[in-house]
């Protein structure tokens, strides 16, 4: 009795352990993937026969307004030009082919993830920017690939076609994902990607001189995942043109790999668009104000 008493412990404890483990876990994509809106939706999409995950294309002529986006040959993103008409689309090829048209975009190089496609963008057209621009992935929808998409489907075609535009141009910066994990939560504020030494690095040169100054530098920086966000044209410009520039010159320039680098600014983005290091609307309000979900 006692022999099987001194195994069975051991062994209930690990059971614990091991089940707690998978609840967190469980717990944490329950949250970060929306689950539970996504459920619902596909569920409403399969009932109804409805077209939740697939809305019509928009007639009428190209606003000014631009899609930019960065992505690998093998990507298909006709979904763009199908599903977003009344968008002006800039599609920067990272790791062009000899096959590739001679009208495809290109970056100077293939690092910094998005974000080279993102400044060479700014940079080749500061001076003639549409009113409003939106900086997204190439993936357009799914559980998995675009689980960071904040609308019930993961789509990023419901995401621009709800995008409320006049608050873009109200509030100069929107992030494109409004729930907080993950970014926002207060443990991940700590960020380990941006010490104060990439910091003073990232905006070495930049107009705004207090960002040099040590002081300056958070001890936290949060923002919601991953990359995807709208700005208006007077945000952008901002700042000149040669901030852009030396940030587009740091990725190139620094010994962090292409995934590093480009990690660094996913978690810099809203700084570099004028709001505060941690910036984490509500919620609630941040669907209602940015997707009119309210």
């Amino acid at each position: 009795m006692r022999w099987t008493l001194r195994f069975a412990l051991p062994a209930l404890l690990l059971v614990i352990i091991i089940s707690v483990t998978l609840y967190i876990k469980f717990a944490q994509i329950w949250d970060q993937y929306s689950a539970p809106s996504y459920a619902w939706a596909s569920l409403q999409n399969t009932l109804r026969g409805s077209t939740l995950d697939n809305p019509p294309a928009v007639a009428g002529k190209v606003e000014d307004k631009v899609v930019i986006m960065a992505r690998v040959e093998s990507e298909d993103t006709d979904w763009v030009a199908e599903n977003l008409p009344d968008w002006q689309h800039a599609i920067y090829t990272v790791n062009p082919s000899a096959s590739s048209p001679n009208t495809t975009l290109t970056t100077p190089q293939n690092k910094g993830h998005e974000s080279m496609a993102y400044l060479t963008y700014i940079i080749d057209h500061y001076t003639s920017l549409p009113s409003t621009l939106a900086f997204i992935h190439p993936h357009r929808r799914g559980f998995r690939d675009a689980w960071h998409t904040d609308t019930p489907l993961h789509d990023n075609v419901d995401a621009l076609r709800t995008l409320r535009i006049p608050y873009v141009q109200e509030n100069g910066y929107v992030n494109l994902r409004c729930n907080w994990n993950p970014g926002c939560k207060k443990a991940h504020r700590k960020n380990k990607h941006i010490t104060p030494e990439v910091w003073q690095e990232v905006f070495k040169g930049a107009s705004k001189a207090s960002f040099l100054q040590p002081e300056y530098v958070p001890g936290e920086v949060g923002a919601a995942c991953c990359a995807q966000f709208a700005v208006s044209r007077d945000r952008v410009l901002e700042r000149p043109l040669s901030d852009y520039e030396g940030l587009r010159q740091w990725v190139v320039d620094t010994h962090l790999s292409d995934a590093h680098s480009g990690r660094v600014l996913e978690f810099l983005w809203h700084v570099v668009f004028g709001m505060t290091a941690v910036y984490c609307p509500e919620e609630r309000s941040c669907y209602c104000n940015v997707y009119g979900r309210c």
